[in-house]
């Protein structure tokens, strides 16, 4: 997918000016691509729904049931402290010879 692939789309959508949108789909022109529908024709369709909330991120949901800050935190602290090792290690490898006291 290119650039010039969106353009007829950010063209007709119209960005600067939503009042101004123009469909390319009418009766009389069925292939046009782009048109309105009215809330009606919307909520009138098999299964319609406008509810979004399919998009909420699933891990939020479980907030109510996260551990203490300070178990939080030493669980960051120990995943910083293992990413840190590993990253001495590819260090030392490529002849870095980084030591945990050049690190600090």
């Amino acid at each position: 997918m290119k650039r010039e692939d969106l353009d007829e789309f950010v063209q007709c959508y119209n960005p600067e000016n939503r009042h101004q949108r123009t469909p390319t789909w009418s009766d009389k022109k069925p292939d046009g691509r782009w048109r309105a529908y009215d809330y009606d024709e919307l909520i009138n369709r098999d299964k319609a729904s406008l509810d979004i909330f399919w998009l909420r991120d699933e891990s939020l949901e479980e907030s109510d049931n996260l551990p203490d800050p300070d178990v939080l935190a030493q669980e960051i602290v120990d995943d910083l402290e293992a990413a840190l090792e590993q990253f001495r290690e590819i260090a030392n490898d490529l002849g870095g010879n980084m030591s945990p006291e050049k690190s600090s």
